[in-house]
């Protein structure tokens, strides 16, 4: 018997993954898959060592995540698909096929900065919920990427999960000393007539180091100020 292989350049590179969480998936319990490699740099970044090659650890084998998500059919209801920058893998589409098979429903977390991807996916019906970063302003985005950033894929890509027909959110990481009232203002067009937009606070990752100086966690002003400035544009505005 002739037993096929997966192509290894069509594997996903998993640096870990979540068993379950209550918190990833609005309304479903899911397994949380984080992907390596990140094609920016954000300078607050929580997840560098998903980021950085020389900090990745050994990537865990698809087939040890599969096995774990055939054991919880039917307690698990999903996939959570994070990263780094999940649409980087060449294997993603193959794996979220996997995953549909099993009867997961399948989240995506992206930075949006391949449209053509978050495209692909959308059209195969791969994607139940997307999740999409809005880092700041597109005058001065490359600046929160830590990275050059054509804008033009930014605005694609919202508006291609926007109007996808699929449950999404944007989603913005409001980090003291890099966001200010301004750049809310000037984010608003950006996320007008989104169902969903949710602000989170910057949390220093546990081991920091000095290049993480100058941010901290958001005052209780700049939260207030995102709702007063940006409620109004959205559907369902979140703070968490």
């Amino acid at each position: 018997m002739i037993v096929l292989q997966p192509r290894r350049d069509l594997i996903m590179k998993i640096g870990g993954y979540q068993k379950c969480s209550l918190i990833d998936y609005p309304g479903k319990v899911a397994a949380v898959v984080f992907t390596q490699g990140c094609n920016w740099r954000c300078p607050f970044c929580h997840n560098r060592s998903l980021v950085i090659p020389a900090r990745f650890q050994p990537a865990v084998p698809e087939e040890q995540l599969f096995a774990h998500l055939e054991q919880r059919r039917g307690q698990l209801d999903g996939v959570v698909v994070t990263g780094g920058e999940p649409t980087l893998q060449p294997g993603l589409a193959a794996f979220l096929r996997r995953v549909r098979a099993l009867g997961y429903a399948t989240k995506l977390d992206t930075n949006g900065s391949r449209p053509n991807v978050i495209a692909a996916l959308l059209n195969e019906q791969l994607l139940d919920y997307v999740a999409m970063d809005v880092k700041g302003p597109l005058a001065s985005y490359s600046r929160f990427a830590g990275h050059h950033v054509d804008t033009g894929t930014i605005e694609l890509s919202i508006e291609l999960i926007r109007t996808s027909g699929v449950s999404y959110e944007f989603r913005t990481t409001l980090v003291g000393g890099l966001h200010t009232e301004d750049d809310l203002r000037a984010m608003a067009p950006l996320v007008t007539g989104a169902k969903r937009y949710a602000v989170q606070g910057y949390r220093s990752p546990p081991t920091a180091s000095k290049c993480y100086d100058n941010y901290r966690a958001p005052s209780s002003e700049l939260f207030e100020a995102a709702e007063t400035i940006l409620r109004c544009h959205v559907d369902d505005f979140v703070v968490r």
